[in-house]
């Protein structure tokens, strides 16, 4: 039996929670190694495995991968997420970086000086209601699916940031019918399902401590 991927980060969301996402969607289990300490950080550098000296690292099939997106595209190829040719393979790109973009701001907030907090959350709901959410529900017109006939990364990337806008804004999706349908329908899909209940490797949002530990572990 191959060995379980190993994720290395923080103890928190960031950027490995759409990772994990990932992998749950696939049916893959996985183990995690967090990172609480300055001291545990400074080790790993120390190791020579971070390519570009930072987080997240996933050790998978002997490797040591580095950069969300190459290991997002590595995961999603080995599972069969990532479409039937090259062409329905870029547009899934597009829209999993479509909503890794609205997913910026989303981490970006917990980051921010309280006083530029309110501006944050109005931005995420604004980009999310004139810019991304219309491209997505255009696209979902007719379909189950973003990309072919068929469950791919790129709806798992989209559900994930769904979710993250609506802890902030309730009722996002009110004018927008088939993104209500899609999410109704992905979130049914049995691995995700199993994702979403209690006591899974689902990450809560991340709260004060998160920050505080992640910047004391990071800054100098």
């Amino acid at each position: 039996m191959a060995e379980k991927p190993v994720l290395h980060y923080f103890n928190g969301r960031g950027r490995m929670e759409v990772i994990r996402w990932l992998l749950a969607a696939a049916g893959v289990e996985f183990e995690e190694k967090f990172y609480e300490t300055k001291e545990e950080y400074q080790k790993l550098l120390q190791t020579g495995d971070l390519m570009f000296q930072q987080m997240p690292m996933v050790e998978i099939d002997g490797m040591k991968l580095v950069q969300t997106r190459a290991i997002m595209s590595y995961i999603a190829g080995k599972y069969n997420l990532y479409g039937s040719d090259l062409k329905e393979r870029v547009y899934i790109d597009m829209y999993s970086e479509g909503a890794a973009d609205l997913l910026l701001l989303v981490m970006a907030f917990f980051f921010l000086p309280e006083c530029d907090k309110e501006k944050q959350r109005n931005l995420m709901k604004d980009k999310a209601l004139n810019r991304y959410f219309p491209v997505y529900n255009k696209a979902l017109g007719g379909k189950e699916y973003l990309v072919g006939n068929k469950f791919s990364m790129a709806d798992v990337c989209l559900l994930y940031t769904i979710l993250s806008v609506e802890e902030f804004h309730e009722d996002i999706l009110q004018n927008f019918a088939n993104l209500l349908a899609f999410k109704k329908k992905i979130s049914e899909i049995p691995t995700i399902k199993k994702f979403l209940q209690p006591g899974s490797p689902r990450k809560p949002m991340s709260d004060a401590a998160y920050v505080n530990n992640v910047l004391q572990i990071l800054h100098p």
